[in-house]
Parts: C-alpha cells; structure tokens; sequence
C-alpha cells in the first residue's frame, strides 16, 4: 500500500534516529550519506516518484521531515556526486536505493545493466541509466504492537536446546497449515507447527536469515535463488518472500505478522534466535550491483583494498565485507541488533562469519570495537551471542575458542571428531571424551563455561543426519555448478550403499547410526543444536550445498516423516530436560573432577596408556548427579541422579562390566540406541554386572539412591 504526497520542501526534522520515523504529523527521514546531496524519493500507488531534496546536514547524516507522509508509504533515496572509485566513492543520482534502515521492503530486483553504478563499457565512469524500475522501494511502518503480557521465555545457556529451521523450509509443504500460509512467519505461527516445536522439546529455534535479502543474479540465470538468504540487502526489515501479509497485498502488514509469529512462540516457551549476516551484503565487488550502502557511502559501510579502493578486501567469499572499523557501519550493526531485540522481541543471534566482525589490520582481535560495543550495550549484551567462529579470511579464519566470555560459539572440532568417531576412526577417545565433556581444552582457561560450546553434527551447510548416514560423497548435480560446489570434507559413511537403497539391513545400521549419533549430541555438556528435520529423518538427496534450492530439495517432507525416529529424539530431549546431570554450568575441576570418571569396558578407571591407546574406540563415562542438585521439569528435587554412559564405537559387540562407582547402586537401562523400537530391558545391574554393548552404540546406564 502506498500513498501518493505532495510536499514541495522537506522541514529540517531531526538527524536521530536514522532511518524513516513515522508519528502524528507526518514522517522524519535520516540516512547516512557521503553525498554532495540527498534526494529522498516518494512513490505514489502508480509507481510516480516525487524527488525531494533534503536539504539539512549534520556531519554525514542527511535528514529531513515531511508533513502528512504515514506508514504505508513507499520511498527511496538518490545521491548526487562524487562518483570517483579511485577514492572509494560511488555515489550515482541515476540509481534508486534503499533505505539501510527501512523497516521493510517492497518489490524485488529486476537483474539488468539498469543496476549498475558504473557503464558498462567504462567501469570508471558513472552509468546514466536508471534504476528505479528495477530495485524494491523502502516502506514507512509503524512498528508498535499489542504485545501479549506473558514474559519473554529467558532459558539460560545450560537449559538451552536449539532447533535449527529454515522460515519457509518448515512449513512449505506441512499439510496442516493452510496453503496461503505456507512458508511463511504466520505458517510457523500455526498451531500445527508451534505443535511440533513443543512436543519435541525444544527451547528455541534459530532462523536462517530473515533479513531482507536478494539472490546472485548468476542463480537468477540459472532459474534458481538464493533460498538461505545469506544475502542480506536489508539490516531492519524482515524477508518479504517469507510474509503471508505480502502474498495477500498488505506488504505494510510484514512487520507486524513477523511480530505475531514471536509473540506466539514466546507463548509457547520458545525463543527466537536470528542468524544475522553482518559480514557482507548483497552489493558484492566492484562489479556488482548498486542497490543501497555503496552508493550511499561506500567507505563507510565497506573495508575497501588500501592500496587501490577501487576495490573490496573480501574475507567472506562473497566480493566485499562490511567495515566494522567504522562508527558508521558500526552503528547500523548496534541498531539492528536493539531493534530487533526491543521492538520485535527476538532473543539472541548467531553470527554469520563472526571473525570478519572483529579484524583490525587484517587479523582477528577479541578486543575489537564490536566486542566492546556489544559488550556495554545495555540491551545487547544480555541476550544469546553466538558465532560461527571462522571466515575465509587469508589469517586468522578459523577461531574457535577465540571469543569474548559473552559469547557461544558453534563447535566445529565437536562435529568433525563426533562425525569420525562413530565412523570408527582410531586414535579419538581423548578428543571424544573432551568433546563430550564441554570441550574444557577451548574454553575453560578464559572463564568461560561449558555453554560457550553450542555442540552441532548437522546444520543447514552440509549433509542432513539421514545424508550423512546415507551418502560418501556430495551429489550437489542440481546446483548446477558441476558438483564443484559444497565441501569435500563430510567425513560421512554410507553404510555401504551410496544413496537409497531398500536393503534392510543396511537401513537398520543407518538408523542406528543416526540414533548413537542423536544421543550422543543431547548428553553432551553444552548447548545442543538439532538441525531442523533430523528428528524426522529429513534428506536433500545428497545435496550439502542446498543453498540455491527453493523446492522439495530443501522443504521439509512432512509424509515421509520417521515416527520412530522422532519418538526417540523427544525422548532424549526429554532425558536431557530432566536430569541437570546432562547440563553442567560449569568445568569439574580438582576434586570436582571425580564427579566425571573414564573406565574401560572391563570396568576399570582409564589410565594414561589407555587414553593413548591409538586403536581403543570404546569408552564409559560415570556421571555422578550429587553435586548438581536441581529440579526435574515437574519439580521434583534430583539429588544421588547418577548415569552410566557405555560408548561402543566398534563395528562388533563389546561385553562391558559395571564398575564399582558406589556401593549400593542399583543400574537399569535407559537408552540403547541399538534398539529401533526403543525398549531397552529392564533388567537391574550393579558392579560386575555384565552388559553387552551392540557394535556402533551407546547404552545408558540409570541408578537413583543407594
């Protein structure tokens, strides 16, 4: 919806806050601008544009109010001169551009010379060609809400359990949602989907990108897009092509059906993390098209090359990245973040490509202006913070470990060496006991906790569990890069079959793998991340790059869900719900650490020889439940809540002997995720009782009191 205004002259309004604020009278417009003038640009329901100069200037913040102007109402900006790359500067008055601040956006983008800054036949020269007919257009909105008064969920770190979902993926092809809200925030809203989050067990979902975005005009050619949305145009405003408001419309509605969507899963105990992309945007390099921060101030928002600022220095892959040394940039990051915490109620952030955010003079630094500024926000620094700790950056791309006590990190080396272990590689008992444990070794001589692991083996980037269980060997054919693209380094097994296969006991071992896989996962200290779909045995037929696929490729496939299999994964939810056991706050240290004893399956503690036993695959792990006393999910009081866990990574069975922990303790079987129909026996065991391990399988071990 927009409306058309008559306004020959802007007032001069006020330079905060940036972006367009709608109140009674009218609208005041701000944007950060290294222009030699701004002309904000109002369209009319027709598409007629209205140019306005703005004519006040306080430092680089152009800005301007405008009587009678109301939400709804669509907008853009042009900037005129100085257009000379050589000194970094892009601004082009033929080239329509967004709003970084707008609070949602309108339209898509129409590939074609028209985006460019530059002509064609001379990247040195300004192109004259416009863009307007082929850009989306900015909307005033009013962002107020009739917010519902149940408080915010507010887990903490050591009760979190995170669900790892794409907004339209979800519920795309869920048969209970209504079709008009399929694959969008009011379809996540839906009972039917809300429904599935809650009898999982989850605490929280984390959101593939839902900033605006735009895809890869080479994806566009390919009749493809960019359907993760690691593309971000749009810092403030929710992804259009995910809101049932636009498909019916009502695009000045997105904001407010976001909000909606975030106040339900509140209701529902769940809380909403966003992955936000502040690495880069969907500018690209010099090449690349001219849709909103470069033509507005291009220094400011890029890192551009030192010794020739023509072009990008790019540790992203992605043709630029965003300067995070300057106040600019930095002050559009700290807005967005308060944002969308305070006015759309979401609860933290993971950070894409985290280390791009912290390099100063070219290498990672935890004491960067953006730790700092997060770190004395008084809004920011008490939410979830959690980074993907690595870039592609030609120094310091890979930090794991490396971030500020504030934060959690995505635990890389927990998936690599959780993925090899139960392929039975030798030589990884050390590395899985201390993964399992919190990964002690990276965090804990900083201070930080065992929650600073957010414990991952699977995510949207790579194999799902049932590919990785299913498939040696990437099949990305449908990206249509030849296969090229996607990482090499799955450290999968098929189990014998390259892909579907009806042979059962192949589909068995697959199962059970996924299975030991899962357990593993939920009983390890640190926060767990399941990906979305999982627990139902969700595929993308080999693809682990299925960022481009916008189809049944990605969706979720609600028909062929495995009941079995989600049974069990609630179950260990469940489990670790239950016990506070599974979910330290803290490292064992000193006597502490006696609390967490390593045998071997013959029942006796491990010793230094052992644990360098370059062939031992197998392990068991007494957790002893009375230092942590706490309340169960009913209220009950767990004190004496012991656990035994006996890990067989073997390819054969393994008969392990209870070990003396207690005198007194009374054992029975919890888990083994050997049994597909989920009913270990419930025979009583106590020390020196024997228990057979199936090959590729844990048993958990279970005794209350003495």
């Amino acid at each position: 919806m927009t409306t058309q205004v008559s306004v020959p002259l802007a007032l001069p309004g006020a330079a905060a806050p940036l972006g367009a604020t709608p109140g009674p009278d009218g609208t005041n417009f701000a944007v950060a601008s290294v222009a030699d003038g701004v002309l904000l640009c109002l369209f009319d329901s027709d598409g007629k544009e209205t140019q306005i100069p703005l004519l006040e200037r306080d430092g680089d913040i152009w800005h301007g109010f405008l009587p009678g102007v109301r939400p709804g109402q669509a907008y853009g900006y042009r900037t005129t001169g100085p257009y000379e790359p050589r000194r970094g500067l892009r601004c082009n008055p033929a080239k329509l551009l967004l709003d970084p601040y707008a609070r949602a956006v309108d339209g898509g983008v129409r590939f074609g010379p028209e985006l460019l800054g530059y002509a064609v036949d001379d990247v040195e020269a300004p192109s004259t060609l416009d863009s307007a007919g082929h850009v989306p257009r900015s909307l005033v909105v009013d962002t107020s809400f009739d917010w519902s008064d149940r408080p915010r969920p507010a887990h903490s770190y050591a009760d979190t359990i995170i669900y790892e979902l794409h907004v339209k993926g979800f519920t795309a092809a869920h048969p209970a949602v209504p079709e008009p809200l399929r694959g969008t925030y009011a379809g996540l809203a839906h009972e039917a989907a809300v429904a599935h989050l809650v009898d999982l067990g989850v605490t929280a979902v984390e959101l593939l990108p839902v900033h605006q975005s735009v895809p890869e005009r080479f994806l566009v050619e390919r009749g493809l897009t960019n359907y993760w949305g690691y593309n971000t145009i749009g810092y403030f405003a929710p992804h259009a092509g995910y809101s049932a408001a636009v498909r019916a419309g009502r695009p000045d509605q997105q904001v407010a059906e976001f909000q909606a969507m975030v106040d339900t899963l509140h209701g529902a105990g769940i809380e909403v993390i966003l992955d936000v992309v502040f690495n880069h945007t969907a500018e690209g390099n010099h090449l690349g098209p001219t849709l909103c921060h470069r033509g507005l101030h291009n220094p400011a928002y890029y890192r551009l090359a030192p010794d020739d600022l023509r072009f990008y220095v790019d540790t992203t892959g992605t043709g630029n990245s965003l300067n995070a040394d300057s106040p600019v940039s930095l002050q559009l990051i700290m807005d967005s973040l308060r944002y969308w915490l305070t006015e759309l109620r979401v609860d933290g952030f993971r950070f894409d490509l985290a280390p791009t955010l912290a390099r100063e003079d070219g290498s990672f630094d935890k004491m960067a202006a953006f730790f700092d500024l997060i770190s004395q926000d008084p809004v920011v620094s008490r939410t979830k913070l959690i980074a993907e700790p690595w870039d592609v950056g030609q120094v310091d791309s890979y930090d794991l470990g490396r971030f500020p006590p504030l934060w959690s990190e995505w635990n890389g080396r927990y998936r690599d060496v959780m993925r090899d272990f139960w392929r039975s590689h030798a030589g990884l008992i050390g590395e899985f006991a201390s993964r399992l444990s919190g990964s002690s070794d990276l965090y804990s001589a900083a201070g930080r906790r065992p929650t600073a692991s957010v414990n991952l083996i699977t995510v949207h980037d790579g194999f799902t569990l049932a590919d990785l269980v299913s498939y040696d060997a990437k099949h990305n054919e449908a990206n249509g890069e030849a296969n090229n693209d996607g990482s090499n380094d799955n450290r999968s097994w098929n189990c014998g079959v390259e892909g579907p296969t009806s042979d059962q006991e192949i589909l068995d071992l697959r199962a059970r793998q996924s299975r030991a896989m899962l357990a593993t996962l939920m009983l390890s200290f640190g926060i767990p991340m399941l990906l979305g779909g999982d627990e139902l045995g969700r595929t993308q037929q080999g693809n682990n790059n299925a960022y481009c696929q916008d189809n049944a490729i990605s969706w979720f496939d609600w028909s062929t869900r495995d009941e079995r299999l989600a049974a069990f994964t609630k179950k260990l939810i469940a489990l670790r719900r239950d016990h506070p056991v599974f979910r330290r706050r803290r490292f064992l240290t000193g006597v502490e650490a006696g609390e967490l004893r390593w045998y071997t399956p013959a029942g006796t503690e491990l010793t230094a020889a052992n644990w360098a036993d370059p062939d031992a695959r197998s392990v068991a792990l007494y957790l002893d439940g009375d230092d942590a006393p706490d309340r169960a999910a009913d209220g009950s009081l767990l004190v004496d809540d012991d656990f035994l866990l006996l890990v067989n990574s073997w390819w054969g069975p393994l008969d392990f002997v209870v070990p003396a922990t207690e005198t007194g303790k009374t054992w029975t079987r919890e888990i083994d995720t050997y049994d597909l129909d989920g009913t270990p026996p419930t025979t009583e065991l106590t020390a020196g009782s024997h228990v057979p391990v199936n090959p590729r399988s844990i048993v958990l071990l279970h005794a209350r009191g003495s």
